[in-house]
């Protein structure tokens, strides 16, 4: 599997993405340095050479962004393209292309990725709020590969509990295989997060038989 066609932001997106990992990487090395109640969203502010309203445009508190973003699947063309794409495309093909556009659009990098991992494993709670935000995201991605599943095929509209059932088993293989692809890119893998999830999705053909 190649790596699919990604999304490239404007200047604007950029500058926006600059700004918001800028306040991450702030928060997330203060709190490395000083623990999460020693840092104030003042100091976030400073560190990151941002105003604190500027800060609370991006994130609602210190702990937000510590976490960060999560994905968001893109909306519209893209996850039309993907639910009209038919039998033709392999599923999983189709999902890394969504994946793939998802993960750019969120503007994750490996650095902050590593630090960010590092900080979480001091705080329990943080940690398992990220994980809230992935099953939602989980969530959205079955939704729409029910969407897709039903198209593909008219008669899964009749059995409900079957449809629901194949798309939340596709989501979580999906999820697994970003998950390695993120693995393997933070430990030395592709420089291109877009190549490491082709790789893993890749990957699927010969582990699944």
């Amino acid at each position: 599997m190649t790596a699919p066609d990604t999304i490239e932001p404007g200047l604007r997106e950029r500058k926006r993405q600059a700004t918001r990992r800028a306040i991450q990487l702030a928060a997330i090395d203060l709190v490395a340095e000083n623990g999460l109640e020693g840092t104030t969203v003042d100091e976030i502010s400073r560190r990151a050479d941002v105003s604190p309203r500027t800060f609370f445009n991006y994130f609602p508190s210190k702990e937000a962004a510590i976490i960060g973003d999560h994905p968001e699947l893109p909306e519209g063309t893209p996850v039309e393209e993907f639910v009209a794409a038919g039998p033709a495309e392999p599923l999983m093909t189709g999902i890394a292309k969504l994946i793939t556009n998802t993960i750019i659009l969120d503007g994750h990098d490996q650095e902050l990725m590593v630090r960010r991992k590092g900080v979480l494993g001091e705080y329990p709670h943080l940690f398992a709020m990220r994980m809230a935000n992935m099953r939602r995201v989980e969530e959205e991605l079955a939704s729409v590969i029910a969407r897709r599943l039903a198209a593909d095929d008219a008669t899964l509209a009749a059995r409900p509990d079957e449809l629901d059932s194949r798309a939340h088993l596709a989501a979580y293989v999906a999820f697994a295989a970003m998950r390695h692809a993120w693995r393997q890119w933070a430990t030395g893998g592709a420089p291109s997060i877009a190549d490491n999830i082709a790789e893993s999705f890749g990957q699927l053909d010969t582990v699944l038989v």
